[in-house]
């Protein structure tokens, strides 16, 4: 680490961290550590983390060595990592493949076992690669630069180190397993990867936990959990462990753009924790000192609570949930981000996106999407149902809810 990256931070809350720490960590310690990890994460010198970087490959040794520290066992394949190696063919129309062999970008998953000689193990999980100077996937328009990713996904990569740091203190009856992926940003190719190739038995996982994002807590501390339907022991506890506050923002599919769908597909109980997009999102913006690292601990004390508070329980049950299968296909987009933290009716927009159809059409941040064509529109799948009827070329009336006024544009796909 840089010698400035540390200068803010008291040197001996850092240390107190370390495997040395005779009790559990304060709040105030969880703060430091939770920066000092941030910082050093989303620092220019890591180029964005881009997967096969040498970025990524400082970023996963520095996760190593934190994990050794905070007295963790070693799972991957060649100690702390599990390298994988992906091909991507020069057919679109191809998937990429993920294996071991043949020539492609290689990426490395860092994992980290508590062992507490149990029969059943929590998995905890967050992507640490990032898109490294942009290039496919940024909502950057400008000259190229780096994307440091602190929020995305620095922020989630802190809490399994905070988690860990929480976590080894406790009696558990579950062991837990520290997993952060690599090519999450190119198509969840890590942990892809790993429930395919697991380093333990996937048969004594009980569940597992996602953190994307969860760095910009909002002034109403809105949180949204995903997955609270992939098992019925979620949802009774989420509010009676609630004491930041947190208003609560539950769905619950166990698919979406996040690792956790990596292992809801192999039957397992998920939830991804994820604090909304914001206007840094995919862009240079996203930066270490825009993080609310008070939210951060408070996130991280939640969600050892939810460990703590399912540990008597016996092996989660495993519930199906309406996922991608029951998602309408659609070939259009009006360019707009949706705020996914919304729970009020309609559709509302987090950001739009330049030169696409909504901003052609004059729609704005903040707005709300209630009529879409002849549809009107109560949430977000039925905004999605609502798209999946127009192809290329159509227009259609747009209504959506401003400053408390309904206003109609046209819209032209």
């Amino acid at each position: 680490m840089k010698p400035y990256l540390l200068k803010f931070l008291p040197f001996s809350l850092i240390l107190l961290l370390s495997s040395t720490c005779d009790g559990p960590p304060t709040d105030e310690m969880l703060l430091a550590y939770s920066k000092k990890n941030v910082s050093y994460l989303a620092a220019d010198e890591l180029g964005g983390r881009a997967i096969g970087t040498e970025g990524e490959q400082l970023a996963a040794k520095y996760l190593a060595q934190e994990f050794e520290k905070l007295g963790l066992s070693p799972m991957g394949t060649d100690g702390f990592f599990q390298a994988f190696t992906v091909s991507k063919p020069s057919n679109p129309h191809e998937e990429a493949v993920i294996g071991t062999s043949g020539e492609g970008i290689t990426g490395r998953n860092v994992i980290a076992f508590l062992d507490k000689k149990a029969d059943k193990t929590i998995i905890i999980g967050a992507h640490f690669d990032h898109l490294g100077m942009g290039g496919q996937g940024s909502l950057h328009r400008g000259e190229e630069a780096i994307h440091n990713g602190a929020d995305d996904n620095a922020s989630g990569t802190a809490g399994l180190l905070a988690l860990a740091a929480i976590l080894k203190h406790q009696e558990l009856n579950n062991n837990v397993l520290f997993i952060a992926f690599s090519g999450e940003e190119n198509g969840l190719w890590g942990s892809n990867y790993f429930v395919k190739n697991p380093t333990l038995d996937l048969k004594s996982v009980n569940y597992m936990i996602n953190m994307d994002m969860v760095g910009r807590l909002n002034a109403e501390k809105s949180l949204a959990i995903h997955g609270v339907g992939t098992s019925p022991s979620f949802s009774p506890i989420l509010n009676q462990i609630n004491t930041e506050g947190f208003k609560l923002v539950p769905s619950e599919s166990g698919v979406g753009p996040s690792d956790h769908t990596s292992f809801y597909l192999q039957d397992l109980p998920v939830l991804h924790f994820f604090t909304g997009q914001h206007e840094d999102y995919h862009k240079p913006g996203d930066d270490s000192e825009k993080i609310n690292y008070e939210g951060l601990v408070g996130i991280f004390r939640y969600i050892s609570r939810l460990v703590i508070q399912l540990d008597s329980s016996p092996k989660l049950a495993f519930t199906k949930t309406k996922d991608s299968s029951d998602t309408p296909r659609f070939t259009v987009s009006m360019g707009v981000v949706p705020d996914y933290l919304y729970d009020g009716k309609g559709m509302r927009v987090d950001g739009v996106s330049e030169g696409k159809p909504a901003q052609l059409a004059g729609l704005q941040k903040g707005d709300i999407v209630v009529q879409l064509g002849d549809t009107l529109i109560s949430d977000m799948m039925g905004y999605m149902k609502a798209l999946s009827a127009f192809k290329k070329g159509d227009s259609t009336k747009v209504i959506v809810e401003r400053e408390g006024k309904k206003i109609e544009v046209n819209i032209t796909f």
